[in-house]
């Protein structure tokens, strides 16, 4: 069993979905984990689901998007053995439905987000040699997705931090990886199904690009990260966990 005694991880936009589901798990695994959400009633739900022997957490308040708030965030909470950059947004819309200004918000929160989150905790440990940093990117990193051009745009861009970071400290005894999972059954997805006619129908064709023709589900997603944060991963470097039920297979 993987384990994360006596470590401190930060876990953004672990209000819900995918991030909750590893802040989930972190704790139970034994880490103190930091539940970052920019919506602090989520957040605080996430930290109340938190129990059992060893599970500890507590919420802090956090818009990735804005520097001098990730930088504040670090004085107060340096020193980490482990971030997860989860936060992001998402949109709908090819090159004639996309404008500047999508591309500028889904920029502002799935690349500077992360950027912003390594330049406020990397320096730590890089002076402390050891730490783990998981950028959570998508399929749509590693490949496009229809009708997701600003998405794929930034999803690709946190694939490229994360390789870039890895070169670049290598010798450092911290460790930069990614995971990029196709489709996901988190409540945010769910409620837009709901929304479908037909909702069975819907899910169904969401799930068909996945080649075992279903939706992961949260917790599949964060026993990756738990995998890349804990000590057992120390080889595992400038890599990207794909997680998509097949999507990628022969493209």
């Amino acid at each position: 069993m993987l384990n994360l005694a006596s470590k401190i991880a930060l876990v953004t936009g672990a209000g819900s979905g995918i991030g909750q589901a590893i802040a989930r798990l972190f704790a139970q695994q034994g880490a103190f984990v930091w539940v970052a959400d920019i919506d602090a009633r989520a957040g605080r739900e996430t930290v109340a689901s938190i129990g059992g022997p060893g599970g500890q957490a507590e919420y802090v308040e956090l818009d990735v998007s804005d520097p001098a708030a990730t930088l504040a965030c670090a004085d107060r909470l340096t020193p980490l053995d482990i971030l997860v950059n989860n936060a992001g947004i998402g949109h709908v819309g090819n090159l004639l439905l996309t404008t500047a200004a999508d591309l500028d918000r889904l920029h502002a929160v799935n690349v500077r987000g992360p950027f912003n989150l390594c330049k406020a905790f990397v320096p730590a440990m890089l002076e402390r040699r050891r730490g783990s940093v998981i950028n959570l990117a998508s399929i749509g990193g590693v490949l496009a997705v229809r009708d997701r051009l600003a998405y794929t745009m930034t999803k690709h861009a946190v694939v490229g931090l994360t390789k870039a970071l890895a070169l670049d400290h290598s010798q450092t005894g911290v460790r930069f990886n990614a995971i990029c999972p196709g489709r996901v059954e988190t409540p945010f997805v769910q409620a837009r199904i709901a929304e479908y006619p037909d909702p069975e129908k819907a899910y169904r064709d969401m799930a068909s690009t996945q080649l075992n023709g279903r939706m992961a589900k949260p917790d599949e997603i964060a026993a990756a990260a738990l995998y890349l944060a804990a000590d057992e991963s120390a080889m595992v470097t400038g890599s990207n966990l794909v997680i998509d039920g097949g999507w990628s297979a022969g493209k």
